[in-house]
């Protein structure tokens, strides 16, 4: 079989397309658990880093949070995206 340059041009394309697509995904880290010691002697002496830690991670847990649910959202819409393109894709190349 031997493939002409159009259709490799084509192929090209369509391989950009997905990975232009592919690239918008957003990766969603979550925050480290903060440590709290089990000292009390310790708890004390550092009480105002630890509430600094549990304030930081609340903050950065409910931005973790926004960050999957606009993933979720992106994901949802690309796949109804892609099905249809399958149901195109289909249609068009059934007898």
């Amino acid at each position: 079989m031997t493939i002409g340059n159009s259709s490799l041009t084509g192929y090209f394309i369509i391989f950009l397309a997905m990975a232009v697509t592919s690239a918008s995904a957003e990766t969603c880290f979550a925050p480290p658990r903060p440590f709290a010691p089990t000292d009390p002697a310790l708890g004390r002496e550092f009480r105002d880093l630890i509430v600094e830690d549990f304030e930081n991670y609340l903050s950065d847990i409910t931005l973790y949070f926004r960050c999957l649910d606009d993933e979720r959202a992106r994901a949802f819409a690309e796949s109804a995206e892609v099905a249809q393109e399958y149901g195109r894709f289909i249609q068009s190349t059934s007898e």
